[in-house]
């Protein structure tokens, strides 16, 4: 995995990963936005994509979404720090 250390003009790095992999599962991967917020010491981040594209977002039962969730999860712990995805519609 590459290091995750520097925000650069990217933001949070996190945010970066986010963003590549949900690129690469959608049909409309200029329609995919991420935005961070922090919500008691944990770093939120929201991704909202195309309206056609939600549904490979999640996934069937939820296995996508729960899977970018670990993702992320061991990315933000990776650095020492918490982190939380929500997908809005």
């Amino acid at each position: 995995m590459a290091e995750l250390q520097s925000e650069g003009e990217g933001g949070h790095p996190l945010r970066a990963v986010i963003e590549v992999v949900v690129r690469a599962l959608v049909d409309h991967p200029d329609d995919v936005r991420v935005t961070e917020s922090e919500r008691r010491g944990v770093r939120v981040f929201e991704l909202r994509t195309a309206p056609g594209d939600m549904g490979k977002i999640i996934g069937r039962q939820g296995r996508t979404a729960a899977a970018l969730r670990t993702l992320l999860a061991v990315a933000a712990e990776h650095q020492g720090r918490r982190a939380q995805l929500d997908i809005k519609d």
